[in-house]
């Protein structure tokens, strides 16, 4: 069950005539250029017990607006627009999907819909999505175990009151083709339904071979809309059928172009090698063997009861299974094949079968007490999550020729050249032996991960005077896992009870402006992704077998910020400033023996500034820049990581989208995106003169800038140009450890033409 303001309904007429609906802080125009804007007051969840300038936390919320104007389709590509949030890849051990981090920590396990933690690897629409908002620093007091670098909560498009439809239609190059469907419908005087539909096929931009093809329905109903008792049911369903792109790979020791400067040996992607350059549209996948598909079907049911004027009650009951299968091509060096102009084509696959069942109850109101007011909400939560996975029995490495490339493998295809290769070539799977052909078969279930956990949970914001708050968070976990290996019928099983808090004093000199600090604890327990991300989990694989599961710890986070929020013209524009410090203790590290330590430090320290709203009638701008500076305190003793920044994380990030109005019809704008030199990983490397080093692998830093213009030819009727890498800049946003980089897509260019009712 989903958690959500009542949806109040008043309407507004301006001098001009237009008519605008306020629907629980969301205001939706009768244009199609203009929305509910750039800034929103207060995040959906009930938890949170203020109004964001008065929350002692950075929380940043991302509106349909910005999403829709920037051409945004994808849960990834809307949050480029956000700063200090990266991208990492999945493989096959980490599967495939989103993979966000915030302030340096791995995001991938603390992701919610309405509220509710969305398990799975998947790659998320938002055809049918309000806004995103974004929490940065721990946040375990809000949804539970992880959150340490923050948190990411989707809000779903639900149903109104009135009657209205907008349909999008895109066509662009590299065969971009898009049609969307948002039309809501009243029901006599206090229900409605609303669909929302989305087809989408597309090449990428430079690219060569990679293909997305999606489809995806969310049907809503509401009843009791405008009254004292609201109920709603939603349910989403998404089906992909992609050929995922496998990016290049990095280069590996003994490349010509490598540089050893004072015992580091720098390591990127493989542009040129030997003094032949790489093409960026390189695809060194198959056709005819590589795939991902997903499917997705969550089903939501929410009541709320307004029990008086400040007291509220709401129940949520989710339900979702979330579907995914692969094989990708990983371009793999690992016994340095790239120095001979060679790339063998490693295969990850997977397929895995998640379900959850969660269900919340919170009460939320204002109450005083000797002379204080409290904001307050209270609630519990019951979720059981069960994850199960396998893999597809794919042949590679044939006759014993292992992962190089020699003959055998060139001669069947599981070599291709690191300049000229082929998706289209014949390739077959073979036996071990190689001497016959043998069909890709889908295995069994090889292992079951499944989570309960019971919460309770407490907020309270008290407002000491008009210039004095006290934000407090209070939230008990029991958390239980248990993971079985099918093959040797084993379980290792772990509980874990845990308490998290936050604590903010928030101070405001002048009504539109507040001064803050907070604290927050975040705790990780092993098993905290069902072995469905790169989080510490309790699952056979990870080399825990070897040991008791009471040997495992869970990860500490303590965040800890200092800032400032203000309001200007009369609220119509925001600006923060924020200082931070997220530390971690028994972070998991790897130690000598390959086993599983509990020893890690890390810490990371930063500064974030961000602005949304209009600074003019005309003029709309949102964006930031966000600067952390990483380090690993201590992974284990001779670990060649101590010392070193976190992976996927730039020193400097810098994001900004900002629109001019033009004459009541038209509409102008851009968006500048730009990251710092990322990390992929560390290692140690004996150096020509047989000295120790470290092989440092990284991607550049990068500008990015896009483009938009926009017409009302009708009232009715509007066209938007999106133009997305304006300079075809090349540049990676992702990277995988060792082993690979994603190439981000060129220039590309669309037309939506919207159609409005």
């Amino acid at each position: 069950m989903v958690s959500a303001p009542a949806l109040a309904q008043s309407t507004d007429q301006s001098d001009d005539g237009q008519t605008t609906q306020r629907l629980g802080g969301v205001t939706v125009t009768d244009t199609v250029i203009d929305e509910q804007g750039y800034k929103i007051d207060k995040a959906d969840s009930p938890k949170y017990t203020a109004p964001l300038l008065d929350t002692p936390k950075t929380v940043i919320v991302l509106p349909a607006q910005v999403i829709r104007e920037s051409g945004s389709t994808t849960f990834v590509e809307a949050l480029r627009t956000v700063p200090g949030i990266t991208f990492g890849a999945g493989e096959g051990g980490n599967p495939q999907g989103d993979r966000p981090f915030i302030r340096g920590y791995d995001a991938q396990g603390s992701t919610y819909l309405d509220g509710i933690r969305s398990v799975g690897g998947q790659s998320r629409e938002i055809f049918a999505i309000d806004q995103i908002e974004v929490v940065k620093g721990g946040d375990s007091t809000m949804g539970g175990r992880g959150s340490a670098g923050g948190s990411l909560n989707l809000v779903s498009k639900m149903p109104h009151l009135g009657t209205d439809a907008l349909a999008d239609l895109s066509y662009g190059t590299d065969d971009y083709k898009r049609a969307t469907l948002d039309a809501n419908y009243q029901i006599g005087e206090m229900a409605a339904v609303r669909l929302n539909g989305m087809w989408h096929d597309a090449d990428v931009a430079k690219r060569d071979a990679v293909k997305y093809n999606r489809w995806g329905v969310s049907p809503s109903f509401a009843l009791g809309l405008g009254t004292a008792t609201r109920a709603f049911l939603n349910y989403y369903h998404l089906e992909s059928d992609d050929l995922p792109d496998s990016g290049i790979p990095f280069e590996r020791a003994g490349n010509a172009n490598q540089v050893n400067t004072v015992g580091d040996l720098h390591i990127g992607p493989a542009e040129v090698v030997n003094g032949q350059k790489v093409a960026r549209s390189n695809f060194y996948g198959l056709k005819d063997r590589d795939f991902r598909t997903t499917n997705i079907d969550e089903a939501l049911f929410r009541f709320e009861h307004d029990l008086s004027d400040t007291l509220r009650v709401r129940t949520t009951a989710k339900y979702a299974n979330v579907r995914q299968a692969y094989i990708l091509t990983q371009p793999d060096d690992s016994q340095g094949n790239v120095a001979n102009g060679l790339v063998w084509r490693r295969v990850n696959s997977r397929w895995s079968d998640v379900d959850s069942m969660v269900g919340q109850m919170d009460l939320a109101g204002s109450f005083h007490t000797g002379g204080l007011k409290h904001s307050f909400s209270v609630g519990a939560e019951a979720s059981w999550e069960q994850s199960k996975r396998g893999n597809f029995s794919v042949t590679t490495n044939v006759a014993g020729a292992g992962q190089t490339c020699a003959p055998l493998n060139i001669a069947t295809y599981n070599c291709t050249s690191l300049f000229n290769p082929n998706s289209n070539d014949p390739w077959v799977n073979l036996t071990a032996d190689g001497s016959a052909r043998t069909p890709i078969v889908k295995s069994p279930i090889a292992t079951i991960v499944t989570a309960t956990n019971y919460a309770l949970y407490a907020f309270d914001t008290i407002t000491i005077t008009d210039q004095l708050l006290l934000n407090l968070g209070l939230r008990y976990d029991w958390y239980d896992t248990d993971a079985t290996t099918m093959a040797t019928a084993t379980t290792l099983s772990r509980k874990d009870d845990y308490l998290n808090w936050q604590a903010g004093l928030v101070f405001k000199p002048v009504p539109n402006g507040s001064l803050y600090l907070s604290y927050a604890k975040s705790t990780t327990p092993p098993g905290s992704d069902l072995g469905e991300g790169a989080l510490s989990g309790l699952a056979p694989g990870r080399n825990e077998s070897a040991f008791l599961p009471e040997d495992l710890k869970a990860e500490e986070t303590n965040s800890y910020e200092i800032g400032t929020k203000w309001e200007f013209f009369d609220a119509a524009l925001a600006l923060n400033l924020a200082l931070f410090r997220t530390e971690t203790t028994n972070a998991r590290t790897t130690g000598p023996t390959g086993l599983p330590e509990f020893v890690g430090e890390r810490r990371i320290d930063g500064v974030e500034v961000g602005f949304n709203g209009k600074p003019l009638p005309f003029w709309s701008i949102f964006g930031g820049y966000t600067y952390m500076d990483s380090k690993v305190k201590n992974a284990g003793v001779g670990n060649i990581n101590n010392g070193k920044p976190f992976p996927n994380t730039p020193k400097h990030s810098f994001t900004a989208w900002t629109t001019f109005d033009i004459a009541d019809r038209f509409q102008i704008g851009g968006g500048a995106i730009y990251n710092s030199k990322q990390y992929g990983s560390f290692g140690a490397v004996v150096l020509d003169d047989g000295s120790n080093g470290t092989i440092t692998r990284s991607i550049p830093g990068y500008w990015r800038f896009d483009a938009t213009a926009a017409v009302d030819i009708t009232e009715n009727v509007a066209l938007r140009v999106n133009v997305q890498n304006l300079t075809n800049k090349k540049y990676y946003d992702r990277t995988y450890t060792t082993h690979f980089v994603t190439m981000a897509p060129g220039r590309s260019a669309f037309a939506t033409l919207s159609l409005k009712y």
